[in-house]
């Protein structure tokens, strides 16, 4: 199977707590639609230090990560990040590899959206149909 990309936004999830609590007006929420990479032998969601600056995220701590090349580094853990792919949204904390080309949309945010990549269109689906999974605010 060849490389799959798809469009996903991510947002800061702090900032949309801010607006349920009405301290933070929708339109000045951090986000950044990119294309990412999806990867299913990437457990989680991978961003660059670009991005993490960009959406205002925190950093809770750090994973030694093994990464494609065989290599093990350590990188930063970020807070939560909500991701959303069309109609689907989930939750996840974030790597922060400082110098990433490309963003991974990994297992773990696939998962939360119920999601998988189909090797026969290579495009990325819902693995029980792309019925309406939830409301965005």
């Amino acid at each position: 199977m060849g490389t799959v990309y798809s469009e996903i936004t991510l947002l800061n999830s702090m900032d949309l707590g801010k607006v349920t609590e009405g301290l933070l007006k929708k339109e000045n929420v951090r986000s950044v639609t990119i294309r990412a990479i999806a990867d299913t032998g990437a457990m989680y969601m991978v961003i660059n230090e670009e991005i993490r600056q960009k959406l205002g995220l925190g950093i809770w701590g750090e994973k030694s990560v093994l990464i494609a090349n065989g290599q093990r580094i350590t990188a930063k853990e970020t807070e939560p990040v909500v991701v959303r792919w069309k109609n689907r949204q989930t939750a996840c904390s974030a790597l922060v590899i400082s110098d990433a080309k490309v963003i991974l949309f990994g297992a773990i945010p696939m998962e939360g959206m119920d999601l998988m990549v189909n090797p026969v269109t290579q495009e990325v689906v819902g693995a029980h149909g792309d019925r309406e999974e939830c409301l965005i605010l």
